[in-house]
């Protein structure tokens, strides 16, 4: 029953997911293209419209990934379909696990897309050497290469855009425990339960800085910040919001579970 679940969730989010994947490589391949073509002022200011069309689509991917997610939630478990969700066979941590793992899986497929679609927009010989310039000593001081550091900080950025879609399932079940104002006390609750991630996250770096002076530097002065601290930062990152994460995913998974009120 899970895999059904889960098939219908995905088929809802991409429905819409898909234009604006197709949309993004479409413009990426039209900026390589014209911004390709040299001494030619026309086609370069094209490119750079093209180019900017780009990153509005990898911003509409992210932004809409997120917002299907939260509608399907709640039109699910709390619209006009949660009628026949409620009465199905399936316990609720099923039903909660399918909208999780549907999370995962797009948001991933989504993160592939706008990687994809940066690639084939701005790939060059050029760039590729910025990026190495600037990643290289972090690569050195990891013992490890350059790739692994963009595809580490790929992962911190997957797992914020998780803790904040987490976020906002907290919300709308807690905003949809209330009898009147549903949906602004979800936004309400989603808000400040991702404010209270946040803080959490700072809370967890300040005691670990109490025994790194370097790291303590981040609270106490604007100094630039060395390599170590940096490897640092971002193992504490993936530490903290894998955390904060699975803390989110029990909590709405428990308090889902408890029962819901369908309007």
């Amino acid at each position: 029953m899970l895999k059904k679940l889960l098939k219908y969730d995905l088929e809802n989010v991409y429905r819409v997911l898909t234009v604006f994947y197709a949309l993004s490589l479409f413009f990426a391949v039209l900026t390589r293209v014209f911004l390709s073509i040299e001494n030619s002022f026309i086609m370069n200011i094209i490119g750079k419209i093209c180019s900017g069309t780009t990153i509005a689509m990898i911003f509409n991917i992210l932004i809409n990934n997120l917002m299907r997610l939260w509608v399907r939630f709640k039109q699910n478990f709390y619209g006009d379909e949660s009628y026949l969700t409620h009465t199905l066979p399936i316990d609720k941590k099923t039903l909660y696990l399918s909208k999780t793992l549907a999370s995962i899986i797009t948001l991933f497929s989504s993160l592939l897309v706008i990687v994809l679609s940066l690639f084939i927009a701005y790939y060059s010989k050029e760039n590729i050497e910025i990026i190495k310039n600037l990643l290289l000593p972090l690569a050195t001081i990891y013992d490890s290469t350059v790739i692994t550091i963009i595809l580490s900080f790929m992962l911190v950025f997957f797992l914020e855009i998780m803790n904040m879609l987490q976020s906002g399932y907290v919300g709308i079940v807690l905003g949809h425990k209330k009898n009147n104002n549903k949906m602004a006390f979800s936004i309400l609750f989603g808000f400040g339960v991702y404010l209270f991630t946040q803080v959490f996250a700072i809370a967890v770096v300040f005691i670990v800085a109490l025994f790194n002076k370097d790291l303590m530097n981040l609270f106490y002065t604007i100094e630039s910040l060395n390599v170590n601290t940096i490897k640092l930062c971002i193992y504490l990152a993936i530490i903290i919001y894998l955390l904060n994460i699975f803390i989110l995913y029990f909590i709405n998974s428990k308090l889902f579970n408890e029962g819901v009120n369908v309007d």
